[in-house]
């Protein structure tokens, strides 16, 4: 009996030394710079900034592989404080971009077909009957982009349509991949002038399924000053590089599909 404490416990402290010298010979070296900045990011692990989560970004920028200044949820302090540690000058510019769902008919503009009593999703509600909407192209307005968003920026309004609030969104585009209909888009957000639909649908059939959608008549195209708004697949659309928010092209469309915020 005794042997056999005396042979566990020589195991024992054998398997011990071989852990201890194999933790040191495969120990694997962190940058003190990743450490740092990890320290300092959000820990939002949202992606925004391209990587899977804060610990990777912290890595590539440690490595000189990613900007200091891609975390849209830190902005130019975090920018900053990171080029601090990594001896670099941030350069943040205001060049933020922020979702816009672009569609603008609730429930009193584009009513429904028929009452849905399925699962409480987009997802799921999109697939029966091609949604309970007259629009098959339109805001459900059951919240699967309300449901992923972690900086509470966006929300479903008392008229059924998701909304954004620009002063907490991060750009991290978790609510577009999340939008089974593929209606919110990322935007400048120095922009003002956005069309609030995203219907291919001919310009009779909009009418008959939304009072707010666009017809695709051309009217915008046509009174733009800078030509940055033309129709595309029966719908319009904006070229930010062009567009200077004169809102010309929100007061002559005859359907109010152009909303300058």
């Amino acid at each position: 009996m005794l042997e056999a404490i005396i042979s566990l416990g020589s195991l024992g402290i054998l398997f011990g030394v071989l852990l201890a010298v194999a933790s040191k010979a495969f120990e694997v070296q962190v940058d003190p710079k990743e450490e740092e900045i990890m320290e300092i990011l959000p820990g939002a692990n949202c992606g925004a900034c391209g990587y899977p989560g804060c610990s990777a970004y912290a890595a590539a920028v440690a490595k000189g592989e990613a900007d200091i200044n891609d975390c849209p949820v830190g902005g130019p302090k975090l920018a900053a404080e990171i080029g601090a540690i990594m001896g670099r000058e941030a350069s943040f510019q205001e060049n933020r971009i922020t979702a816009t769902v672009r569609c603008n008919g609730d429930n009193s503009s584009a009513p429904k077909r028929f009452e849905y009593q399925g699962i409480e999703t987009c997802s799921a509600a999109d697939i029966v009957a091609n949604g309970f909407k007259g629009c098959s192209y339109g805001c459900l307005g059951l919240g699967d982009c309300v449901k992923v968003c972690e900086f509470d920026a966006i929300h479903v309004n008392d008229k059924g349509i998701a909304v954004v609030n620009e002063d907490k969104c991060v750009s991290c585009k978790k609510c577009v991949t999340a939008c089974p209909r593929d209606i919110i888009y990322m935007d400048p957000v120095r922009e003002f002038v956005h069309v609030l639909c995203n219907s291919y649908a001919k310009g009779p059939i909009v009418r008959s399924v939304c009072s707010v959608g666009c017809i695709a008549c051309g009217i915008c195209e046509k009174n733009c000053p800078t030509d940055a708004i033309i129709v595309v697949d029966n719908l319009a659309v904006i070229n930010y590089d062009k567009c200077i928010n004169c809102g010309l092209c929100e007061k002559k469309c005859p359907m109010n599909t152009i909303l300058k915020a």
